[in-house]
């Protein structure tokens, strides 16, 4: 079981060298929290081993697989789990305070079909996913980095988004969104010129908030000061077309 309170950041590789891909903020942790990691994590946590899992074992199951990364809270995962039974989510998020408050949620719901890590995402798609395994990725709302000196830490560069690409499967789809318009203007430099990613709504496209990502409390509030969001789809191509996603997706 990872130590929730580790200090120590992780370093992520995107192709050329190392950066930091995130600062790993652990701000209060609850003993409601702590205990969730002590009682829970057998059940819902993934411990990074750097070697390729086996998702069928885990989950008991083969069924079309979900990734979200930064969950953050875990809201859109609590929400996916409870509307999306059909499918098995794996959720990444270095986070512990919210690590810790997710692992409760699942525990009060019953979730069955959720597997969480507290660890580096691109260390474990790089090593834990296999390719073209993933039905869809979903990274809604990354640091912004929003300065200029630090945008270089941003998660979605082009090697990041060519893992991305190579960890779908042909069909499968890529989701993010953003409420920063200067990250959302990145994405779309480096997703739309990405090979095997095609976006939705065209060349530098967005669309309205789909039904399976739930709107924040944040985001409810940021709307109403004027703020705008931009939520991105792209497909995987390849052989066939098929979708996945919750009824109505």
């Amino acid at each position: 079981m990872p130590d929730p309170l580790q200090k120590k950041p992780y370093t992520a590789d995107t192709g050329h060298r190392a950066i930091r891909s995130f600062v790993l903020r652990q701000g209060r942790f609850t003993e409601a929290q702590q205990r969730a990691f002590d009682e829970l994590w057998p059940r819902y946590g993934l411990d990074y081993s750097g070697r390729p899992r086996d998702f069928d074992a885990t989950f008991g199951r083969h069924a079309p697989r979900v990734l979200e990364i930064g969950f953050g809270n875990g809201e859109a995962l609590r929400f996916a789990a409870a509307n999306d039974s059909g499918r098995d989510l794996i959720g990444i998020e270095v986070h512990a305070p919210g690590v810790g408050r997710l692992l409760n949620a699942l525990a009060a719901d019953g979730a069955s079909n959720v597997r969480v890590y507290h660890h580096d995402a691109v260390e474990v798609l790089e090593h834990e996913i296999a390719d073209a395994s993933l039905d869809e990725i979903r990274i809604y709302f990354p640091d912004p980095w929003h300065k200029k000196r630090h945008r270089k830490r941003r998660l979605v560069q082009t090697a990041f988004a060519a893992r991305l690409a190579r960890k779908l499967a042909p069909g499968g789809r890529l989701h993010l969104a953003t409420d920063w318009q200067d990250y959302a203007e990145q994405m779309w430099d480096v997703l739309d010129a990405t090979p095997g990613l095609r976006n939705r709504a065209g060349a530098r496209g967005h669309v309205p908030r789909p039904d399976w990502r739930p709107q924040t409390h944040f985001e409810t509030r940021g709307q109403r000061l004027g703020h705008g969001v931009w939520d991105l789809l792209y497909d995987r191509t390849g052989i066939g077309n098929g979708e996945s996603g919750m009824e109505g997706a």
